[in-house]
This record gives structure tokens, C-alpha cells and sequence, in this order.
């Protein structure tokens, strides 16, 4: 019985064959037939070096990612729904963004467009907040709660 298998190119040798198990003769002698050296060759059907490609950068390497067209900028507005600033305000508290006063609760998100969120959602707390913007539907749920809330002009926005 065979204890120990020679591996393939040491079976390769002495018979003349100088592909050595790489096919054509050609194909083995410089980066070429694998594609370029490195990252060179790894397209988009670079299927020889997609494991290295995948295990380095994930998915993301391979694909458009972000917005592409030119002109066109991301939204980078902040926003708040009127449900996470209602379950948070213990957090906002803590902070200082918030306190609590004879009105309610006063909210500072000068830098937030506050939205309305869930459709039936109305807040549990009275809530006065300051806001750089807000949609229609935040102000309406605001105001069945008893609270308001106060959207800052253009140029108060800039000044602080």
C-alpha cells in the first residue's frame, strides 16, 4: 500500500512537459493569463481573483455605490420623527437638549426637519419644540397633544 502520494509537479518533471499542469506552455510564465499582478484585471468578471476581492473589500467593491450622476448632491439634512424624539426625551434630558417647564417639554433640534412618523401616532407628553423645519403632519400630531412647535426663519437658522 501507497503511504505518501507524490504531489503533481514533481510528477510533472522529467517528461518533458513544461506546462506543469497549467495548460498551454504559454500560459504559466508571467501575470497575464492570471490577469495582471495585484488588483490589475479585477473587473468585473475577474472570476480567478473574485475570493481575494470579496474576502479584502466585501461586496462594495464591485457596482456603482452613492449617488453617481454629476450635480446631483445627498441630502444631508438632518431629520427626526415625532415617535423617537417621544420615546428619547429622557436621554434629551440628561443631555440638556431638553427640559421640562410649566409649558411642557421644551425641545431644542434646532438643526432637525422634525416629520410625523406613524400614521395614528400621537405623542404621550406635551411637547414644545424648536426646530429648523417640520412637516405638516408633525405639527398637526403636536398640537392634538397640547405642544407646539416653533420653526425657526432662514435667518435665525444661519446665526445659530
Amino acid at each position: 500500500m501507497k503511504l505518501k502520494k507524490r504531489t503533481k509537479s514533481s510528477r510533472m518533471h522529467g517528461r518533458g512537459a513544461g506546462s506543469h499542469g497549467w495548460g498551454f506552455r504559454k500560459k504559466h510564465k508571467k501575470s497575464g493569463h492570471r490577469g495582471g499582478k495585484g488588483m490589475a484585471g479585477s473587473g468585473k468578471r475577474a472570476d480567478q481573483k473574485k475570493t481575494l476581492i470579496l474576502k479584502l473589500y466585501g461586496n462594495e467593491y464591485f457596482g456603482k455605490q452613492g449617488i453617481t450622476s454629476r450635480g446631483t448632491e445627498k441630502d444631508k439634512r438632518k431629520r427626526i420623527s415625532i415617535f423617537d424624539i417621544d420615546s428619547n426625551i429622557s436621554s434629551y434630558i440628561n443631555k440638556g437638549i431638553a427640559k421640562k417647564s410649566k409649558d411642557g417639554i421644551e425641545i431644542n433640534l434646532k438643526d432637525y426637519k422634525i416629520l410625523g412618523g406613524f400614521e395614528d401616532y400621537v405623542p404621550k407628553n406635551k411637547l414644545v419644540i424648536t426646530a429648523k423645519e417640520a412637516s405638516k403632519s408633525a405639527m398637526e400630531k403636536v398640537k392634538k397633544a397640547g405642544g407646539e412647535i416653533i420653526v425657526l426663519k432662514k435667518s435665525e437658522n444661519q446665526n445659530g
